[in-house]
């Protein structure tokens, strides 16, 4: 075998890299590219790319729709008004607007969602690995990661699954968030500590959103789906129709630009 097309969310480690000797490309149909063993790939010079920014745009709206529709009480209002209930009352709302927005990771999809809620008036301010002074210049504040989880209203979590990142939300940041705050998290699960984010569902204090369920274990979606404060949604942050296309354009493109001998979209 000399290509491996692997989908999101697939391991491929040091034992399956070693099932084939001949292999010299792997394709992932992903942005995210964290449970591939990079490093023995690289030393095996073998090839992989992957699908930079193809899902910028719908995940970035995403975060915004899933953070209003809970925010508006939304499906409340859906449900009075399906059943021919036209009262408001006990139903609550907040905006966005002049509160602290964190967002945390600042790559393509990160700065699509703090440039959208600048839009709304938030007050936005970002941690990254990297300080990204093209972003500050925009108004977009740096701040610890730390100081940020205790101010912020409304947290983002955009960073890519690595070995740096892994467990990065733990069990002390959990009880250092703000009191009220909103959490969307549309990257992958393995940056949570899941112990961590129950003991902090349990006060009823904060809501934390996710949408990378199809790749958490049963076990651990028992756990948190006990709570109303949680919610989770089936993986459909990257589905829009642009998406797709982008997806299938830039995957059958970093298979031809390697098979020409001019790979793009290289990460190792």
């Amino acid at each position: 075998m000399d290509c491996l097309l692997v989908s999101f969310g697939l391991p491929v480690d040091k034992k399956m890299i070693d099932a084939a000797p001949n292999l010299k490309y792997i394709g992932v149909l992903a942005t995210a590219f964290g449970k591939i063993d990079i490093e023995y790939a690289k030393k095996k010079k073998i090839i992989i790319c992957n699908l930079p920014g193809y899902s910028t745009e719908s995940v970035a709206e995403f975060t915004i729709a899933a953070i209003l529709e809970h925010i508006r009480d939304l499906e409340e209002g859906k449900r009075r008004g399906r059943s021919g209930n036209y009262s408001f009352d006990g139903i609550s709302a907040i905006e966005i607007k002049n509160k602290i927005f964190g967002v945390i990771g600042l790559g393509s999809i990160g700065k699509r969602v703090a440039e959208i809620t600048q839009g709304f008036g938030a007050d936005v301010r970002y941690w990254s690995k990297n300080r990204k002074k093209d972003a500050e210049k925009r108004g977009i504040k740096y701040e610890s990661l730390d100081s940020l989880i205790q101010k912020a209203d409304f947290l983002s979590i955009n960073l890519a699954q690595n070995k740096d990142t892994e467990g990065i939300f733990n069990k002390s940041r959990f009880k250092n968030v703000k009191s009220g705050v909103v959490i969307i998290n549309t990257a992958p699960m393995e940056l949570v500590d899941i112990d961590g984010l129950i003991d902090r569902l349990k006060n009823d204090d904060i809501t934390f959103i996710l949408d990378h369920s199809d790749e958490m274990t049963e076990e651990d979606l028992k756990k948190v789906s006990k709570y109303k404060n949680c919610i989770i949604y089936p993986p459909i942050g990257y589905i829009t129709e642009e998406a797709r296309a982008a997806k299938q354009e830039i995957f059958l493109g970093n298979m031809e630009g390697f098979l020409k001998g001019k790979p793009q979209n290289v990460v190792n």
